[in-house]
């Protein structure tokens, strides 16, 4: 798997990974409404503003996972359902780490994400409830090292 810095060409297909990874990670945990404006295009804008921050994973020459780092911190990992398992996003959290990550922070219903952290070496550091996209959700923040 291929980890590499993203250019404007690659926003699109990361905007679709992302919008497709939202949907199938986040359905039993954010409402529809929510979840649907979330589509492709809403990323564009972010992604465009942060390529530096961000690696895109290829196979294929094709997009299939991206990452979003700030300073320490990911921001965002996300996987094309249809890649999953597939090594991407362990390619791009091995990435993120050697690039001085050490936290992370996701949905503590998102069970399978969990997983893959716990997996990858993450440690739980603390669990906290705050305010996304409206309503209140319950989180997890994982450190490393």
């Amino acid at each position: 798997m291929k980890v590499r810095r993203p250019g404007p060409e690659d926003v699109p297909a990361m905007a679709t990974v992302a919008s497709a990874s939202y949907r199938a990670a986040f359905a039993a945990i954010l409402p529809a409404e929510e979840l649907a404006r979330r589509d492709a295009a809403s990323f564009v804008d972010r992604f465009t503003a942060r390529l530096d921050d961000m690696r895109v994973a290829c196979a294929g020459g094709a997009a299939v996972g991206f990452s979003l780092v700030t300073g320490s911190h990911l921001d965002m990992l996300f996987v094309d359902p249809a890649a999953q398992g597939t090594g991407a996003g362990k390619a791009l959290l091995d990435e993120a780490v050697a690039r001085g990550t050490r936290t992370l922070e996701c949905f503590a219903a998102n069970h399978a994400a969990r997983r893959f952290y716990e997996r990858q070496g993450w440690r739980l550091a603390r669990s906290y409830a705050r305010v996304f996209a409206g309503d209140e959700h319950h989180f997890v923040f994982y450190a490393r090292g």
